[in-house]
């Protein structure tokens, strides 16, 4: 029988070595180990891995069983162990995006389905309320007018041509929704980034701006591990991304118009905006793309601004972003990110 003499040990992920039997293992299963990952278990049978299971942040992946040792209950005992190391670590709300076909493990070990994209992905969380509460929340924040805008900004940091967007779709709207995206993945943390938003805006009265938190999925924190149509990944990304919005967090506000900026430098952000006009309009929201604004012939990006910060640039780096984001810059609070950035390679 199958089983009798497994081990389940916790990868050591800075060796080269564990990390390549996990990857190889998930390879077989068409899966990959994504980068991101801060906690791995595998399930051994002797020397060889039978099944494995990873966590980034309160995100649950990379789950896998080698097909001779399904059905036996191996799955659910691995995501209970990763579920208790999350509740170790402090994370309660979790969340899974698997393929469709797995919904029905998942569903029976206590999560909950927010929504689907063909047979593609399916995103489950284990809160029964978690994103309806989130858009009851957001209804309480409602502000009624004929255009209702929004923009889904990551501001890493806070710059004039994200100033210049917001500015144009303030002009143009009775009222404008800004969501900050909520991830770990910027240099500058979470809060820092919704605070420069907020300070950077406080003269537009028409424009409100949101934590993005779980519900705002970014490229750099959307898995793709279990999709083997790589050349897919944005589209499906962006299918998710755009259910999540039009579904739920749209009508809570009645927006009925997103503003995006013009990347036409960036093929994956430019592919985003593209598969975003087209499915948005099921959803009777429009889709407006506004150019960027340049300085010294070059568009003003939150990348700029970091590579300026790493030369200690602040001359030229005034040019680039608003009066608040610049004294940040130049605060005690600063030296750390900053620090950062000289240290480690840039983040989106």
């Amino acid at each position: 029988m199958f089983g009798q003499n497994v081990e389940i040990r916790t990868i050591n992920l800075n060796s080269i070595r564990e990390r390549n039997e996990v990857d190889v293992f998930l390879q077989k299963q068409d899966l990959i180990l994504e980068r991101d990952v801060e906690y791995t278990l595998a399930m051994y049978e002797e020397d060889r891995i039978v099944g494995t299971g990873s966590i980034s942040g309160n995100v649950l992946k990379c789950i896998a069983i080698d097909p001779e040792y399904q059905g036996g209950g191996f799955s659910n005992k691995i995501i209970s162990l990763l579920l208790n190391e999350q509740y170790y670590r402090g994370n309660t709300h979790l969340f899974i995006f698997t393929k469709p076909k797995n919904r029905k493990l998942f569903l029976d070990l206590g999560f909950y389905e927010i929504t689907s994209v063909d047979d593609f992905v399916t995103l489950l969380e284990n809160d029964p309320r978690g994103i309806r509460d989130f858009a009851e929340n957001l209804k309480l924040q409602k502000h009624d007018g004929k255009v209702v805008s929004s923009i889904v900004m990551n501001c890493n940091p806070f710059t004039l041509g994200h100033r210049h967007l917001i500015e144009t779709a303030s002009k143009n709207s009775d009222v404008v929704h800004i969501f900050v995206v909520w991830e770990d993945r910027s240099v500058f943390p979470n809060e820092v980034r919704y605070k420069l938003i907020k300070e950077g805006v406080k003269d537009l009265k028409n424009v409100f701006v949101h934590r993005g938190k779980d519900y705002i999925i970014s490229n750099s924190t959307f898995p793709s591990y279990f999709l083997k149509e790589k050349n897919a990944i944005v589209k499906i990304h962006t299918m998710l991304d755009v259910k999540i919005f039009g579904e739920f967090i749209a009508p809570a506000l009645g927006i009925n118009r997103r503003y995006v900026g013009e990347e036409k430098s960036d093929p994956v952000t430019n592919e985003y905006n593209l598969t975003m006009k087209e499915l948005l309009k099921d959803y009777d929201i429009e889709v407006v793309e506004i150019p960027r604004i340049k300085n010294d012939e070059a568009a003003i990006s939150a990348s700029r601004v970091r590579e300026l910060l790493k030369k200690d640039d602040f001359d030229s780096l005034k040019q680039l972003v608003p009066q608040t984001t610049f004294e940040f810059l130049i605060s005690e609070e600063a030296k750390i990110i900053i620090g950062k950035i000289k240290n480690e390679k840039n983040k989106l």
